[in-house]
C-alpha cells in the first residue's frame, strides 16, 4: 500500500482507497496528483494528506487532462496551498524554474537526465532537439566538460524559462537556448555540428530522426532516441522500437549500431517509453532522401 493510502486509511472508505492514485509527482514545492472524478469530493482531504506527508510541499494541483498538444501541456486545477503553478525544482545540483501550466516537465525523467549527462565526453557539441526548460541541457553543462549545448524548443514559454535557468545555473558560456522547430534550426544553422543529439520527445522523435542524423558531424556520433510503444505479453518493447528505427535508418543506408536500450517508464497498460542510444557511423545527407 502506498504511503498516501496508509495515511488516509480510516479517513476514506475502502472503495475510495482502492481508486486513490498510488503515486503523484512533486516538482519543487508543488505536488501534482490525478484524482479520479469519483474522488473529487475528497480532493481537499487528499491534498491535506499530501502536504502533511511532504512538509516542503506548499501547493497541491489536480491534473484534470492528459498531456497533449505540440507543447505537451496538461490542464491543472488548484486544490490547496499557494495559488500558483511556478516553482523551482532541484535536481543533481541544478535548479530548474518552471511554470507547470505553460511548460512540460517530468520529475520521473530525473535519472535518465543524469544517465545521459554522465555519457557526454569532454569537448563534445550536443544538440537537444526538444529541450523544454533546459533540464537535459543544463545537467550536461554542469556535469560534463561539453564544449557547447544547443537547447531547442518550439514553446516560447519553455525557452523563456530555459534562458532563466541557464543564468540560474551559471552555464551561459555553454548552453544556448534557441526558439524554433528543431528540424528548421538544424537545416538553417546546425548541419554536421553535433557529436551527440538528444530527442526526448517520444511523440516526434521518429518523424525527426533524419534531421538528428543530419545534425551529426561527418564522422558520426550518438543519438539518444525516445519513443512510445505498445508491447504484448510476449513482445519486448525495446526490440520493437529498435526494429522500427532500424527500418528507417537502413532504408537510407546508414551505418549504425544500437549501443544501449531500456524501458524508461511505463506510461499505460502495456505502453512503454523506451530509450535507445544509437551510434551512427555514417551521416545521412538530405539530398539523398
Amino acid at each position: 500500500m502506498s504511503r498516501l493510502r496508509e495515511y488516509l486509511a480510516g479517513k476514506l472508505e475502502d472503495w475510495e482507497l482502492r481508486i486513490l492514485p498510488g503515486s503523484y509527482d512533486i516538482v519543487g514545492d508543488i505536488a501534482i496528483i490525478r484524482i479520479p472524478n469519483a474522488l473529487r469530493h475528497r480532493a481537499e482531504e487528499i491534498a491535506k494528506a499530501i502536504m502533511e506527508i511532504n512538509g516542503h510541499v506548499r501547493t497541491v494541483l489536480n491534473q484534470v487532462s492528459p498531456v497533449s498538444g505540440s507543447f505537451r501541456l496538461r490542464r491543472l486545477e488548484w486544490i490547496m496551498g499557494d495559488k500558483r503553478t511556478v516553482t523551482i525544482h532541484r535536481e543533481y545540483g541544478c535548479l530548474f524554474k518552471v511554470d507547470l501550466e505553460k511548460c512540460y516537465f517530468s520529475p520521473r525523467l530525473s535519472y535518465e537526465r543524469y544517465r545521459v549527462a554522465e555519457l557526454v565526453r569532454p569537448s563534445e557539441t550536443v544538440i537537444n532537439m526538444f529541450a523544454g526548460v533546459g533540464c537535459f541541457s543544463i545537467l550536461i553543462a554542469k556535469r560534463s566538460k561539453a564544449d557547447k549545448v544547443y537547447s531547442i524548443d518550439l514553446n516560447p514559454w519553455a525557452i523563456k524559462y530555459a534562458i532563466e535557468n541557464i543564468r540560474l545555473n551559471g552555464v551561459e558560456h555553454i548552453v544556448e537556448a534557441i526558439l524554433g522547430d528543431a528540424k528548421t534550426i538544424i537545416k538553417e544553422r546546425l548541419m554536421e555540428t553535433a557529436d551527440r543529439v538528444l530527442m526526448p520527445l517520444p511523440e516526434k522523435a521518429y518523424e525527426y530522426l533524419d534531421y538528428a542524423v543530419d545534425a551529426l558531424k561527418p564522422n558520426g556520433g550518438t543519438i539518444h532516441y525516445y519513443d512510445f510503444t505498445h508491447a504484448g505479453k510476449d513482445e519486448d518493447p525495446i526490440c520493437k522500437v529498435e526494429e522500427k528505427i532500424s527500418r528507417k535508418l537502413s532504408k537510407f543506408g546508414i551505418d549504425f549500431k544500437v549501443d544501449f536500450g531500456k524501458i524508461v517508464r511505463t506510461v499505460g497498460p502495456r505502453w512503454f517509453q523506451v530509450v535507445l542510444d544509437i551510434r551512427v557511423n555514417k551521416r545521412i545527407k538530405r539530398a539523398d532522401l
